[in-house]
C-alpha cells in the first residue's frame, strides 16, 4: 500500500488515539479531550500509511489572510518518516485554495527547561519554513508560553504584506 493524504472522518477518536500515544507531549486527558472536540468541525487531514493513520493535521481559517494549523501529531512509531513534511504540504495547498497568504501555527515556547520533545517540535517548523515570529506569555497559562510561527504562503511578495 502507499502513503497518502486523506480528509478523514472519526476526528476525535483518531485525535485521542495518537495524541494519547504521545505523552511527553499531551500528558493531560483534559487538553486531549478538548483538542477532540475542537477538531470536530474544523479539516482535518491525516497521513495513511498500510491503512493506517500515523498522523493527523487540524486547519482552521482565519479570514482573510490565514490558516492555522491548530492541531498536527505523528503516532511515536512513525517519528522521523515524513508524515509530519507531507501534512504541512497539504495545509500549504489548502491555504492557497482558501485564498490565505500566512500559515500559522502556536507551539510551547523555551522555557529553559530541559524538554528534548518541544525543541524538536520547534526544529520541524523552523526546517519547514516557519518563522518564530512572536512569545505570548500567557495566553495559554504562565507555566505554558505560546511560541507564535508564521510562514508566507509561496507566491506571496514581500512587498505585498500591509500593515
Amino acid at each position: 500500500m502507499g502513503k497518502t493524504i486523506e480528509i478523514l472522518t472519526g476526528k476525535a477518536e483518531l485525535c485521542r488515539s495518537i495524541m494519547g500515544a504521545l505523552p511527553d507531549w499531551f500528558s493531560e486527558p483534559a487538553v486531549i479531550e478538548a483538542s477532540a472536540q475542537a477538531i470536530e468541525d474544523l479539516p482535518v487531514f491525516g497521513y495513511v500509511e498500510a491503512d493506517v493513520v500515523t498522523a493527523l493535521m487540524a486547519l482552521k481559517r482565519h479570514p482573510p489572510g490565514a490558516v492555522e494549523i491548530a492541531l498536527i501529531a505523528t503516532r511515536p512509531e512513525h517519528h522521523g518518516r515524513g508524515a509530519g513534511r507531507h501534512l504541512i504540504d497539504a495545509a500549504e495547498r489548502f491555504g492557497h485554495e482558501s485564498g490565505a497568504r500566512l500559515l500559522t501555527v502556536k507551539t510551547l515556547a523555551p522555557r529553559g527547561l530541559d524538554e528534548p520533545q518541544f525543541e524538536a517540535t520547534r526544529r520541524f517548523y523552523d526546517r519547514n519554513g516557519f518563522v518564530r515570529a512572536e512569545v505570548f506569555a500567557k495566553l495559554w497559562h504562565e507555566d505554558h508560553p505560546c511560541l507564535f510561527m508564521v510562514k508566507p504562503l509561496a507566491g506571496v511578495e514581500a512587498g505585498e504584506a500591509t500593515l
